[in-house]
């Protein structure tokens, strides 16, 4: 089935964040972490990206386009993936 684009999700740990929590992580891994959790939050038919463009089914974009991507992200542990990523 064909997809669509249907949003630009800001996904990625901010740099400011990882300097405030004072450590040494591989950003890589905790940006693809945090991805992993997003795309397990989303309905069939949808997926987020690496360049963090989201795509729905066609059957599925319309709804989709009213996912509340700032509280999906807002329910991700950040800390734990952090946590679980130290260099």
């Amino acid at each position: 089935m064909a997809q669509v684009e249907i949003a630009t999700v800001p996904y990625t740990v901010s740099a400011d964040y990882f300097a405030e929590v004072g450590a040494d992580f591989d950003t890589g891994a905790v940006d693809d972490a945090v991805l992993a959790q997003l795309n397990l939050l989303l309905p069939a038919g949808v997926v987020v990206h690496r360049n963090g463009k989201a795509y729905a089914d066609e059957d599925a974009a319309e709804s989709a386009r009213q996912i509340d991507w700032t509280a999906l992200l807002a329910g991700i542990d950040v800390d734990q993936i952090l946590a679980d990523n130290a260099k």
